[in-house]
């Protein structure tokens, strides 16, 4: 399954929305229960069934979903949950009750609804750069369209009820997918980390909630929705992040004035072992991808665009390397792939790089 989205870019990885040289990508998730239906913690099989053939009958009915395509969960096997967990279109935690559970994926991967995960739906909108408002846009018409069809559930009071307090209100989780690496050279991300939560965010992995951070990528979100507004959840966060933003780049700027022959080296090096490594491991490849990043950011590599340093960071995950050469791999030979894979991105100095053309 998924095979032909292999052969497009995902929207947030484009490398040209606004801020993109720091900034990948923007998400916006509302979390909606339908009125009268068990949440899906407590709820059984049978009432799970009819709410996954209630939301599938009004996404069809949607004129805002007309591009994409309703996938049911069941045939959905290992490595295609991990392939659609790296292309940030579901949870980590979804996928435990394929049988009564189902997904959307729009035409470009801008948007896509989880149904019968922790709650009925997740309708999730993702776009590239700092995009948040217009991902919130997105999200939010979706929403209305499918309310014209579905009752939500929806105290005065309280606002949106979810399965976790913590949704409770808006719904809403808002984050931005940030890449901070001259903040961690300079060794002040723990600080600025605790700072950040100071303001009501919190600061996740790659993957988001008990992920690792890899690559120096940092998933910055709200924590908390009850009493707040979405215009609030988004002003904050977009504050927070410029913040951080003005930061990295400072960050940088002292790392050129202080250790300018020692960054420089740092990035060569890294562009240098992806140009002709044989082995590279996922962890590897994501902290050389890094470096080049930032060299691209810093205007010391100017031959490769920052969207191709995007698309390797996804196709040297396990799972997509695995469905792009068709066949199950062990680890051992997905790090030689994955080498081979890096490889032909830099062949002959190419100065783009995409998923089409490495199928």
């Amino acid at each position: 399954m998924f095979e032909q989205m292999l052969k497009s870019e995902s929207v947030w990885l484009s490398g040209e929305g606004p801020e993109h040289s720091v900034v990948l990508s923007s998400r916006v998730r509302l979390a909606r229960n339908v009125k009268g239906f068990p949440y899906p913690p407590t709820s059984r099989s049978e009432g799970k069934r009819e709410t996954l053939e209630i939301v599938k009958a009004a996404i069809e009915k949607s004129g805002s979903l007309k591009e994409g395509k309703f996938y049911f969960a069941k045939p959905i096997d290992e490595l295609d949950r991990a392939f659609l967990i790296e292309r940030h279109l579901i949870s980590p935690e979804f996928l435990g009750d394929k049988a009564n559970q189902g997904i959307f994926i729009g035409d470009g991967e801008n948007i896509s609804i989880m149904i019968n995960e922790e709650d009925h739906l997740r309708i999730q909108s993702i776009q590239s750069g700092l995009s948040v408002e217009s991902a919130c846009e997105l999200a939010e018409r979706v929403d209305e369209d499918l309310g014209k069809v579905l009752e939500f559930d929806f105290d005065r009071e309280f606002g949106y009820l979810t399965s976790c307090p913590t949704n409770v209100g808006t719904g809403m989780r808002a984050s931005v997918l940030i890449h901070l690496p001259g903040l961690a050279l300079t060794r002040e991300m723990d600080n600025l980390i605790s700072s950040i939560t100071k303001f009501g965010l919190a600061v996740r992995g790659f993957y988001g909630e008990g992920s690792d951070v890899l690559g120096n990528l940092f998933q910055i979100s709200n924590q908390t929705t009850l009493g707040r507004s979405e215009d609030d959840i988004i002003d904050s966060l977009l504050k927070v992040t410029r913040q951080m933003i003005e930061y990295e780049g400072k960050a940088r700027e002292t790392l050129l004035a202080d250790a300018k022959d020692q960054i420089e080296d740092k990035i060569w090096r890294a562009y240098g072992i992806l140009k002709h490594a044989r082995v590279l491991t996922s962890a590897e490849v994501m902290n050389l991808l890094s470096a080049v990043r930032l060299g691209i950011g810093m205007g010391m590599i100017k031959e490769l665009p920052v969207s191709s340093v995007n698309s390797m960071l996804l196709l040297t995950q396990p799972a997509h390397l695995q469905k792009y050469l068709q066949k199950r791999m062990d680890s051992g030979e997905r790090d030689e792939a994955r080498a081979e894979l890096v490889r032909k991105m830099f062949q002959n100095g190419s100065e783009t790089f995409s998923q089409e053309e490495a199928l």
